[in-house]
């Protein structure tokens, strides 16, 4: 059994779904960016025989970046996924005790690509509504990772293009909350897209999260590299994402793959 899937896997395509940390990066106005910089450089201390070591220290947010949102990233009412109350599970300094990113498990499940951007990126006023998921989707089934491609990834490199930031708001194409109820009816256990918010934003109430992550616990995956998936023409794949487990957190930093 492991020879077979050994053989399996090495014959196999691998796309690299995340996009790259770099000093300047996007990031939701809503969260810290992302701080890089050298501790020590080579040369600062020498060993006996004249080697020299390097390193370097990160500072960021658990929403920077490709990552994966937690069930409790959004609360209703009070309330996080499954009615537990928020109030006694959180605090600053020890996040929370509930639905935290630590507790996700890995995701090795079927993956689909729904490429919307076969034209070019779409507007940043563009909703996916069901009718459009409908022309893409037939292939989804319970449990899939699903994963929609807009072409913003194109954007990364330049940071106020991908947040198109309007009066501290960022703007660009997404789901409303139609299209978010035609994916949870059915069930994938994740999904995600190329924006900074994967739903249609403006949206001050943020109704696609609240309905995927609070009222029906599907993960959410943001900040997606999906180009190269795309233009090799792959729409089924195996997925696999495990995010980094910090205890407390509301969500967290992903290296996904795809493998086809």
């Amino acid at each position: 059994m492991a020879a077979s899937w050994w053989e399996a896997g090495r014959g196999a395509r691998v796309f690299d779904l995340a996009q790259p940390y770099f000093v300047g990066m996007p990031h939701h106005p809503s969260h810290p960016p992302y701080l890089f910089g050298l501790t020590k450089k080579h040369g600062d201390v020498l060993t006996p025989a004249g080697h020299s070591s390097a390193a370097d220290a990160i500072a960021m947010g658990s929403h920077v970046g490709t990552h994966m949102d937690g069930f409790g990233h959004f609360s209703c009412g009070g309330l996080l996924h499954g009615g537990v109350e928020a109030s006694g599970r959180q605090s600053y300094a020890g996040g929370l005790s509930v639905h935290a990113a630590d507790g996700i498990a890995p995701l090795v499940r079927r993956g689909v690509l729904l490429d919307f951007a076969q034209d070019g990126p779409l507007g940043e006023d563009v909703e996916i509504t069901p009718e459009m998921l409908e022309s893409r989707g037939a292939a989804i089934q319970e449990g899939d990772v699903v994963l929609l491609r807009t072409g913003w990834a194109q954007y990364w490199r330049d940071a106020g293009q991908y947040i198109n930031a309007m009066g501290g708001a960022p703007r660009g194409p997404g789901p409303g909350l139609a299209g978010a109820k035609w994916l949870s009816a059915r069930k994938p256990a994740a999904v995600g897209s190329d924006t900074v918010a994967f739903e249609r934003v403006p949206a001050p109430d943020m109704p696609v999260h609240v309905h995927l992550l609070y009222e029906c616990g599907i993960h959410l995956i943001e900040a997606l590299y999906l180009e190269e998936l795309a233009a090799a023409g792959v729409s089924e794949f195996l997925f696999i994402g495990a995010p980094l487990k910090l205890e407390g957190a509301t969500g967290a930093p992903l290296r996904p793959l795809a493998l086809c």
